[in-house]
């Protein structure tokens, strides 16, 4: 066995907006990664425009910072459980986790999702109590959480007995005093290279790596990410790929190795046991493959992937404002770009339809599926999505289970009682209920995913905009039964042309309105909510009939209420079962599946009649 390399590998846990990305900034910074002089990025660590705009980790990415002769190779975790399946495999890249905590919210529903992971494959945490500076913080409090965490998924007494700091990612600096207000990172670094073992691995056996991302370049082809288990690997050397159970997938050559440096590829010559790396030359090996040495016929067990729980239909935009705004229409692009979503996002499944003008993609959740939708609208694609649709199982016994989750609500104390009646009614249990301070009660509820679909826009307006909910993927349950959807019917065009202010402004006392005036319409569009559970066809092109008689009034001026724009998660979130979001690179509309009124009454008898 050589000597370990003077090398740590990190991962950093935390859940969406408590810092963490901020806080690898302030690593880079006092690591002196960057020069005093290079102009770098706010959050250089989010890469792609959905991330900086939702603020929230999507992709895994290692990134490596050098700190007195140190390497720390660092893996920054997507803090949003429906991305969780790049959590699984990555954290088997790493030798220690830093778990970050907000100082006010304590840990959250993603922080336990993967904190259970790491603990489960042995991983020793170092606990940073971040933004200590908040005027709501409770350090204290928020500690004690983690340690109740830490028991509740059967932590080990080494694991128990966990080394804190108090830090200010923002303001850069960590201290274990918790009043300290300024300083530098230093301890961190410190702690990091005190408490992280170094990589015990064997570089004399036969090279053997596992792939655990994938991502496509242009030039490369398919580069595959992942750690160095042992030996060491040269440019050139001949590498095959193996499946889970030891079947060889292809053989060939790593053409391109290539480290991290700061937020770059660097490529490099060897790469040796404990190195994290990207590795191209082979065309179908893909992530949980084992990549090795000719000689290697045991693979590496990886960990397995937790599986879809829900489902949307991507179908061919067939309105007729089809083709306008995209570019990209045609099914067979669709299919292509699907696939390749599928080839490099694992938690995917892709199905094709009997009549090959829709797929049905199934993922972990909402937000997955509405970010996959949102990169392909910006890059020209136009789409017809279905409401989304829970994947339900059987037991043992042949009876139906559904997926539950464990939705964490805080919210205001006079909403609690709305949010629980709510909540209640969509069949969700109540497992805790405790006032969290400053006016907050914190809620914890078991529910169906099926009763959330649609949820969260009616849970902002019942508390004011003010609560936040949290929900992780929990357990394959029974089976709840019917389940209320929404409450109010929709207001339908009855025809095509251009919204009409005088027309909107009589159909104002009907409900809610979507679209504005001089808006493209067309028939079978849903143009509001009606205020009343039923349907309401209406006519929003109807203009002021004119006469060649003066009135003896002046008529008022017409002032519309603006209307309500939906984004593409919530008109997903709100659609029902007979309804569809027209998605273009412009706009989002909703609008009935079936345009026509006779058609849709049809297939309404016929599913009254089923």
């Amino acid at each position: 066995m050589s000597a370990p390399l003077p090398l740590r590998n990190i991962a950093i846990i935390a859940h969406v907006d408590h810092g963490k990305t901020t806080l690898v900034d302030q690593l880079f910074r006092q690591s002196g990664t960057f020069r005093d002089n290079q102009r770098i990025e706010e959050r250089a660590m989010d890469s792609n425009d959905l991330e900086k705009e939702r603020g929230i980790t999507i992709l895994a990415k290692p990134t490596s910072i050098e700190w007195e002769g140190l390497r720390i190779n660092i893996v920054d975790t997507p803090g949003h459980a429906d991305f969780g399946a790049e959590v699984e495999r990555i954290l088997s890249m790493v030798d220690g986790v830093v778990l970050l905590v907000d100082s006010s919210e304590g840990a959250m529903p993603q922080t336990k999702f993967v904190t259970g992971k790491a603990l489960g494959l042995g991983l020793k945490p170092i606990v940073v109590v971040n933004k200590i500076d908040r005027p709501d913080g409770r350090a204290d409090e928020v500690l004690n959480e983690v340690f109740d965490l830490f028991v509740s998924l059967d932590a080990n007494d080494e694991q128990l007995d966990f080394p804190v700091l108090y830090a200010s990612g923002r303001n850069g600096y960590a201290s274990d005093d918790i009043n300290a207000r300024e300083g530098s990172l230093e301890p961190l670094f410190q702690l990091i290279r005190d408490h992280v073992p170094a990589p015990d691995l064997d570089t004399e056996a036969p090279f053997s790596f596992l792939a655990t991302l994938l991502d496509r370049d242009n030039f490369m082809g398919r580069v595959l990410t992942g750690r160095v288990q042992s030996g060491v690997l040269k440019i050139n050397d001949p590498i095959r790929a193996l499946d889970r159970d030891g079947k060889v997938i292809e053989t060939g050559r790593a053409s391109k190795l290539m480290t991290f440096r700061g937020l770059e590829r660097v490529p490099v010559e060897e790469a040796r046991a404990g190195d994290i790396i990207a590795l191209a030359g082979l065309e179908k090996a893909t992530v949980a493959n084992t990549i090795a040495d000719p000689q290697v016929t045991e693979p590496i067990q990886a960990q397995p992937i937790d599986p879809p729980t829900l489902a949307m239909r991507f179908a061919v935009n067939d309105s007729p404002l089809a083709g306008r705004e995209g570019d990209k229409v045609t099914s067979r692009l669709i299919r292509d770009r699907l696939m390749r979503e599928a080839e490099t996002n694992v938690a995917i499944r892709v199905t094709e339809s009997a009549d090959k003008d829709s797929f049905e993609v199934a993922g972990r959740g909402e937000l997955q599926l509405g970010v996959v939708i949102e990169t392909m609208r910006r890059e020209g694609f136009e789409l017809g999505i279905s409401r989304p649709r829970v994947l339900f199982k059987e037991d043992e016994n042949g009876g139906r289970t559904e997926p539950y989750e464990t939705v964490v609500i805080d919210v205001d104390d006079e909403h609690s009682g709305t949010v629980v009646e709510k909540m209640q009614r969509r069949k969700a249990e109540l497992t805790d209920m405790r006032p969290s301070g400053q006016g907050k009660t914190r809620i914890t509820f078991s529910a169906p995913s099926r009763g959330l679909i649609g949820y969260h826009g009616e849970f902002l307006s019942d508390t004011r905009g003010t609560g936040i909910m949290n929900r992780l993927f929990e357990k394959y349950g029974p089976y709840k039964g019917q389940i209320e959807g929404r409450l109010n019917g929709v207001l339908i065009s009855n025809g095509a042309g251009e919204a009409n202010a005088y027309a909107l402004n009589n159909l104002e006392d009907r409900g809610v309105l979507f679209v504005a005036p001089q808006e493209k319409l067309y028939e079978g569009m849903i143009i509001g909510e009606n205020a009343k559970p039923d349907d309401l066809e209406v006519n929003p092109m109807k203009a002021k009939q004119l006469t060649n008689i003066r009135s003896s009034g002046k008529d008022d001026a017409i002032r519309l209420t603006p209307p309500t724009v939906k984004t593409l998660e919530q008109a997903i979130a709100y659609i029902d079962d007979d309804e569809m979001v027209e998605v273009t690179p412009q706009s989002i509309r909703l609008r009935k599946v079936y345009l026509d009124p006779n058609e849709r009454k049809r297939m309404s008898r016929k599913k009254d009649a089923a």
